[in-house]
């Protein structure tokens, strides 16, 4: 499953709330999102307009990691059906 192009640093931590992230430092041009589900777990996110894809996979695989999920789960789970 291939990764959206066109996801937003703002978007993606958006999307990522459904996981119990929030924005809990913001930093110049770089939000840091905090969980506490599952234990507490960070990311990193850029607020640039459009995430490369490089950095999406990073994110997305860590935060996949964390849960216990595929990377295709958590593609499927935060951007819907392929």
């Amino acid at each position: 499953m291939r990764l959206p192009r066109d996801v937003s640093g703002q978007d993606l931590a958006r999307r990522l709330r459904q996981f119990g992230y929030e924005v809990t430092r913001r930093v110049g041009s770089h939000m840091r999102l905090t969980t506490q589900e599952r234990g507490e777990h960070h990311v990193t996110i850029p607020a640039h307009d459009h995430l490369r894809v490089g950095t999406l996979d990073y994110i997305m695989s860590s935060v996949a990691h964390h849960f216990g999920l595929t990377r295709q789960e958590m593609n499927l789970r935060l951007f819907g059906a392929p």
